[in-house]
């Protein structure tokens, strides 16, 4: 396991394509899923200076805050609420430009302009959420999609051990 973390400029695809390298290397290893998503968190966080990145996780049909970098979040999001919560239900990636025109929208920042949410699934079932809030509109887009879900569906990751 390796503890550091390069962070590079340039575009987008490059920046990815260095960064999930170097998660791998992060979590290698490590069987504890906590500090795993933390390092995950923080990795984005560092490299891409967004307002919030975290993990919500699924228990008891409810999304729970899990390791997360950025302020204070909701605890608790229940199933088809918010973002997070219609990402759940449909086990896909959402990107939202506009939160404030996202229908059901749960504003844990008022900060938070733009969002993409992209569900873990394991077994065909969503275990947990990757959520990324940015204090710009648009920011997010169909690369961070590709390489978000890519992170999300590394192996390492093992869900059951929570």
């Amino acid at each position: 396991m390796s503890e550091d973390l390069t962070i590079i400029q340039g575009n987008k695809v490059d920046i990815y394509q260095s960064l999930i390298p170097q998660i791998k290397a992060l979590i290698e290893g490590e069987p504890d899923l906590v500090a795993n998503l933390a390092n995950i968190a923080a990795a984005l966080k560092e490299q891409f200076g967004w307002l919030w990145v975290g993990f919500y996780l699924v228990k008891n049909d409810e999304l729970v805050l899990g390791p997360f970098q950025g302020p204070v979040a909701c605890t608790r999001i229940r199933k088809g609420r918010g973002v997070c919560g219609a990402s759940w239900v449909q086990a896909q990636t959402l990107i939202v430009p506009d939160v404030e025109k996202f229908p059901g929208h749960i504003a844990c920042s008022s900060l938070s302009r733009s969002e993409i949410v992209v569900p873990i699934i394991r077994d065909k079932e969503v275990v947990a959420v990757l959520d990324a809030d940015s204090e710009l509109l648009a920011l997010f887009d169909e690369t961070d999609k590709k390489y978000l879900e890519e992170i999300v569906d590394i192996p390492d990751i093992k869900f059951r051990s929570f």
